[in-house]
């Protein structure tokens, strides 16, 4: 049995292109042989399609692309993923179809429902049969979430199989390859049959997908392994899958994390039909790491930095961010905005008489560079990346309708200290971003000899506590005997619990965590409740 293995990039809600991304697939690996084609999780209609499920024409659309598919088969079988409805259900669902059609179809049994997954809204649990079989080798079907399950697994042995395939849509994290590598072990030490696992890859609004495709021995040892953040396919028989290679995972965390990045920012753009992309440079960290995955995600012509200098914007400042635009061979521009702050200031001065200086100045400041980037982006075309990580998100160390305003945020998910870490990484592929920006002291640039740690405690300090509190629910009990000041800690969940308005206003960004701002973690904004301080 020859069997073929597709990695690839579906657009949700487009499935036409889906289905004639499919049907080239087909017609390619039938020229090989195959005697089955395997594509992943609700692939004709791409993952998660959301609300989109709600609607009987989108379900019946996925359907009939899926059967007009068998019209290009000539002997292979071809396992695809897509919605079904059956008596007013309906199911996450995989689809095996041949020339006549549409010969059986599994539904999913195990409905994922935490942090960014909500199948339960949408889907029925399936209980059908999810074996078929091809020249006498018995297989199993499952659907993602399905071989995470104990007790699915405990039902495939009656089953007596002789391969397991699973379709998936699997988001990447920080954690997920290693979680996938234990649960890859599990099912192999529960049934000692073989797995293959076919994942989709892309950026979904703030979800993106590694691929990472494998096929595990009955061993539980890697056979083949597709690429990570990349479209990607695999032809081999069956005979071949317990010859191990003994090929061991080799995880590199900052590369995927920077090449999730990418991806990430390239399909956010790509597909929603962007010219190009705006950003705001500082000469700080932030923006310049933001502009260098910008780069490389969509090319240089179609990424623009704005300088906006101001009274106490450094001349090493300007420096910078016109040397990194140089080093990345992008457009590149200086707009002051003193005489616009004072134009602001003069029509505001009976208002501001006799009221001391604050926040408010500092402020008016981010604000003036967020309205001059929203109308260079309307009138261009282009996408305004905001620049503002985890950490600033965290507690709110930004300004709402400043450095807030834009469509995309790239580093939302992203701690300061992994900003570092990436920025060093990047520059070891090809040195772009200027050695001054990494090792100055970070600064907001609104106040007179401004720094962030006038206002926080060292990222080092910031950091952990964010990820204990936000990301694993510790209690501010649990944090301090962590080894955490309690002033600091008690200072630190005032603020994110205070933000939380900001942040909702704020534009979506990229998963990368356990549990980010958006989907992964939905605090109501009028909430009374406090931790135990």
């Amino acid at each position: 049995m020859k069997i073929s293995l597709v990695q690839e990039n579906p657009v949700v809600g487009d499935i036409d292109g889906n289905a004639s991304m499919a049907r080239d697939y087909i017609l390619e690996n039938e020229s090989f042989g195959s005697d089955l084609i395997v594509f992943s999780e609700l692939f004709i209609t791409g993952y998660p399609p959301e609300d989109l499920l709600l609607r009987e024409d989108f379900l019946i659309s996925a359907l009939k692309s899926v059967e007009n598919l068998s019209s290009f088969i000539k002997k292979s079988k071809v396992l695809i993923g897509l919605p079904t409805i059956e008596e007013g259900k309906r199911y996450n669902s995989a689809a095996l179809i041949d020339r006549s059609g549409i010969i059986q179809i599994y539904n999913k049994h195990v409905l994922p429902n935490y942090i960014e997954f909500d199948e339960k809204r949408y889907f029925s649990h399936g209980n059908s049969k999810n074996y078929f079989q091809i020249n006498d080798i018995k297989i199993g079907l499952s659907i993602c979430e399905d071989i995470w399950d104990e007790g699915f697994l405990n039902l495939q042995k009656e089953n007596n199989l002789d391969l397991l395939i699973n379709l998936s849509a699997s988001p990447f994290t920080i954690s997920k390859k290693k979680d996938r590598g234990h649960v890859f072990a599990k099912v192999s030490e529960k049934l000692n049959i073989p797995l293959i696992y076919v994942n989709q890859i892309g950026g979904q609004d703030e979800l993106v997908f590694d691929g990472s495709s494998t096929v595990i021995n009955s061993k539980g040892k890697i056979t083949f392994e597709l690429k990570s953040f990349a479209t990607d396919s695999l032809q081999f028989s069956y005979e071949e899958i317990n010859k191990s290679l003994n090929k061991e995972e080799k995880l590199d965390r900052l590369k995927d994390l920077y090449d999730s990045l990418v991806l990430a920012t390239k399909d956010y753009v790509q597909k929603n039909n962007f010219k190009g992309v705006l950003i705001g440079s500082s000469g700080g960290i932030d923006s310049a790491l933001t502009a260098t995955i910008a780069a490389d995600a969509l090319g240089s012509d179609k990424v623009r930095t704005i300088m906006m200098p101001f009274k106490y914007t450094a001349d090493i400042s300007i420096e910078d961010a016109a040397l990194l635009a140089k080093n990345l061979k992008i457009d590149h521009q200086e707009i002051p905005i003193e005489k616009v702050y004072d134009a602001h200031m003069s029509k505001l001065s009976n208002i501001f008489a006799n009221k001391k200086i604050d926040k408010t100045e500092e402020n008016l400041q981010s604000r003036i560079r967020g309205v001059t980037l929203m109308a260079i982006s309307n009138k261009d075309g282009l996408l305004v990346l905001t620049t503002g990580n985890k950490s600033e998100t965290a507690v709110g160390y930004s300004t709402l309708y400043g450095d807030t305003a834009g469509g995309f945020a790239v580093l939302k998910d992203v701690s300061k200290t992994l900003v570092y870490e990436l920025s060093k990484y990047r520059n070891k592929l090809n040195e772009v971003i200027p050695e001054r920006i990494i090792i100055r002291p970070p600064s907001a640039e609104l106040a007179p000899d401004q720094k962030d740690s006038d206002s926080l405690p060292d990222y080092e300090i910031l950091d952990p506590i964010i990820e204990l509190y936000v990301e694993k629910d510790f209690s501010v009990k649990e944090i301090i005997e962590e080894g955490f000041d309690k002033k600091i800690v008690e200072k630190i969940i005032g603020l994110i619990d205070f933000n939380e308005y900001k942040r909702r206003q704020a534009p979506l960004g990229v998963k990368i965590s356990d549990r980010n701002f958006d989907k992964g973690r939905r605090y109501p904004i009028t909430n009374l409740w406090k931790p135990n301080m």
